[in-house]
């Protein structure tokens, strides 16, 4: 019988109903915990020899007030002194989707929503991931979603729709990716086309396993994390599940002698928003900072890696309403149960961060790593 981590088995699109309940509008408060400030001391190279993108899906400057506020007014992401904002409407639609989102931030292209890795002509973009594994540099991508999911599978795949997920998961056969840790078991092995793409993927190499404890033992070779039928659960339900998955992916890509592309993603922090449901914000937005904390701790000690940290959109409309700095107690409302479309944080942190300041189109993330990259 096939284990899972958490037993709880979500539909892909199935997060997005609003709570009106009075509970999901404050957060009460928990446990802080302990924010580490780095040296901003980094090679004296013109580039750097790894980047690292984390995308908090869904996170405007709100949720990471929420954030900061609930534990005590310190965050991570303090660390980063270049900040900038990214506009982020697609090429169709004034507020995108994940989608187009993701896209853009993948190739530096917009796109129309709904298209995963493809132009509005539906012609294949070429992707950073791509571009870096064709420098000889390692890849990987990690997410608390499917890893089919729009997000993660726009720097993996080509796809005119979002929603075919078993194509999507057959485009990872088509890649030299050497590390991805997410949900979407079941569109690589429960198909209607019956492939067997676990099989497929461990003729290519892989390690295909589907426990977060026993992903994290993974020392080196390619990995194949896929940690639920579909979604990974709520933090509650995963634990340090994207903690895990980071560090494992970063004790392994940073191996290459050529460097590392990595791509971590804070799916939940977009699918709070979605519910208008302030706790859940919160504690996505403070499980999506301490694995920023695993890669900050990361780049500190190795010099040669930048980090940036951005959103593919805001979701929710949200107004931080009241907090209090000493219980961690925030309370919160929302204008939207979709996404909106104002600008989005981008914060960088390693050698080449002063590349991403000012006001910037969110495909002008991808096009400048791809410069950096290149020198």
């Amino acid at each position: 019988m096939l284990m899972f981590g958490w037993c709880v088995v979500s539909g892909q699109e199935n997060y997005k109903t609003v709570s009106t309940e009075d509970s999901t509008k404050v957060y009460r408060g928990g446990q802080f915990y302990q924010v580490t400030q780095y040296n901003h001391q980094f090679s004296k190279k013109k580039a750097p020899k790894n980047v690292i993108l984390m995308i908090g899906d869904g996170m405007g400057i709100a949720q990471v007030y929420t954030g900061m506020t609930a534990n005590g007014g310190h965050l991570f992401l303090e660390n980063f002194k270049c900040l900038g904002y990214a506009k982020t409407h697609s090429a169709d639609k004034y507020v995108t989707d994940s989608a187009a989102g993701g896209t853009a931030l993948a190739t530096g292209k917009k796109t129309y929503n709904g298209a995963i890795g493809v132009d509005p002509n539906v012609i294949t973009v070429p992707n950073i991931r791509e571009f870096a594994e064709k420098r000889g540099k390692a890849t990987g991508v990690v997410s608390t979603s499917a890893i089919t999911h729009a997000t993660p599978a726009s720097f993996v795949a080509h796809q005119e729709k979002r929603s075919t997920y078993e194509d999507i998961a057959a485009d990872f056969l088509k890649t030299d990716i050497d590390v991805f840790i997410g949900g979407g078991y079941k569109h690589f092995h429960e198909r209607k086309d019956g492939q067997d793409l676990i099989g497929n993927l461990k003729k290519k190499g892989y390690q295909v396993l589907t426990d977060i404890d026993s992903i994290s033992q993974v020392k080196d070779g390619k990995l194949a994390g896929l940690t639920a039928p579909e979604h990974n659960g709520r933090v509650g339900e995963r634990g340090d599940m994207l903690l895990k998955a980071a560090g494992t992916a970063l004790n392994i890509l940073s191996q290459d002698k050529q460097g590392f592309f990595l791509m971590v993603e804070g799916s939940q922090i977009d699918w709070g928003g979605h519910q208008n449901n302030v706790p859940y914000i919160v504690e996505e937005m403070l499980d999506f900072d301490r694995t920023i904390g695993i890669a900050l701790q990361f780049a500190a000690k190795n010099k040669e890696t930048l980090i940036i940290v951005t959103a593919d959109h805001e979701t929710g409309g949200l107004a931080v309403r009241d907090g209090n700095l000493e219980t961690g107690m925030v309370k919160g409302s929302f204008n939207t149960g979709s996404h909106t479309g104002i600008v989005v944080p981008v914060f960088a942190f390693g050698p080449g961060a002063e590349q991403f300041t000012g006001f910037m189109e969110n495909t002008d993330i991808a096009d400048r790593i791809r410069k950096l990259m290149e020198k």
